[in-house]
């Protein structure tokens, strides 16, 4: 252990780990953070990753789920705030392409395929795609898309535009407006 052991209150050293993990998340893809530096940001020994993280893949995974979990809260309280069905389909997907815009190295941790295997997710990430799937299919639903394809469809479509502006080949609010006018058609 180093001298540094106050950077956390005894009993709490994964927390301590996860969120230095985001911290670091925040300014750079996850793909490029390592253990040790995780150690630093945490200001533990740099041994201490190990006993909470099993290998770079369990960081890797850890930050995927912490990263869905968010991505959740913040679809789920635009879907549950909007006043009507259609406002609650528009503010989800809303809320879905500004975290894409404005926490890009969060968004590509949890679709990359090779940390959250398709049709193979960890059983912490399970339950969170499964409760993604039904906050956006079920604003779909209740704004008249209530085929298993189209609530595909507008997940694909406001995935598309967030992917696309957090890749800067888009602006936000383009982004954002692209996703209503498609929604509005899609309504009529």
């Amino acid at each position: 252990m180093s001298s540094s052991r106050e950077g956390y209150h005894h009993g709490s050293l994964a927390r301590a780990l996860e969120d230095a993990a985001m911290h670091l998340l925040e300014a750079r893809p996850a793909h490029e953070i390592s253990l040790r530096e995780v150690a630093r940001a945490a200001n533990v020994s740099h041994n201490a990753p190990y006993h909470h993280f099993t290998d770079r893949l369990g960081l890797l995974r850890t930050l995927a789920e912490r990263s869905m979990g968010d991505l959740l809260v913040a679809v789920r309280e635009a879907v549950d705030a909007a006043p009507t069905p259609s406002a609650a389909l528009l503010a989800g997907g809303g809320a879905y392409i500004a975290f894409a815009v404005d926490r890009p190295h969060a968004f590509e941790a949890v679709y990359d395929p090779t940390v959250c295997v398709p049709g193979a997710p960890t059983e912490t990430m399970a339950p969170l795609i499964e409760a993604l799937e039904r906050v956006l299919f079920g604003a779909a639903a209740g704004a008249g898309l209530d085929s298993e394809q189209e609530a595909l469809a507008v997940w694909g479509l406001m995935h598309g535009l967030g992917m696309l502006s957090a890749a800067g080949h888009m602006a936000r609010e383009q982004a954002q407006h692209s996703y209503a006018a498609a929604l509005d058609r899609m309504l009529k």
